[in-house]
């Protein structure tokens, strides 16, 4: 086997690898609320508001770059499984065992593309750039949009409180004041209607 049709095979293993992202559900209904989205749906629709919401980001950021960031951001839970974002004690062990993942996962690339998709995935974890800001922002508002869609089913389910959800976007108003706006009048409109407990 040549060097060449070596990489390329092991670029092939990671592509079938990560079909099992597709498998990995989460607690977020779709818009129409007939089933939860599963990960590469999740994925692939705020790689797409990456390129729609720049226009309301302070900062300047490398659009592709955060779209390729939030296609891999969840592929460790093809191993770690899905962590729900108000799962205060599945939190205590996130880190370990996604990391774990991303080092088997990324370990399928050829060295080069490996490190450099474990590095974009640490950078994201790390919430300090411009870029991860910005990525996280639409990691957190995709999921918001389709629970108002859905009429705050999950929150409901899950008996989310209004602080629980302004923690978890704390960071959001230094990115786009117009998203953080938005963020209010939603959780606002949902407390209104009982499904998010105002504390």
């Amino acid at each position: 086997m040549t060097a060449e049709n070596e990489r390329l095979q092991k670029q092939i293993a990671f592509i079938k690898e990560i079909d099992k992202v597709k498998s990995i559900f989460r607690q977020t209904y779709l818009a129409d609320g007939t089933r939860k989205e599963n990960d590469a749906e999740h994925s692939w629709h705020i790689a797409l508001m990456a390129v729609l919401l720049k226009e309301y980001v302070s900062e300047d950021v490398d659009v592709a770059k955060v779209m390729t960031m939030v296609l891999i951001h969840d592929l460790v839970e093809i191993d770690a499984g899905d962590t729900y974002a108000y799962d205060s004690e599945g939190a205590k062990s996130k880190r370990e065992r996604e990391v774990k993942a991303a080092d088997r996962i990324f370990g399928i690339l050829p060295e080069d593309q490996g490190m450099d998709f474990r590095e974009l995935w640490e950078e994201f974890e790390a919430y300090e750039t411009p870029d991860a800001k910005y990525a996280h922002l639409l990691d957190n508002f995709q999921p918001l949009l389709l629970n108002d869609a859905s009429g705050g089913r999950s929150w409901n389910e899950h008996g989310v409180h209004k602080s629980q959800i302004y923690k978890r976007n704390e960071k959001v108003q230094e990115t786009s004041e117009e998203i953080w706006n938005t963020i209010q009048e939603v959780v606002e409109s949902h407390i209104a209607k009982g499904n998010i407990i105002e504390k």
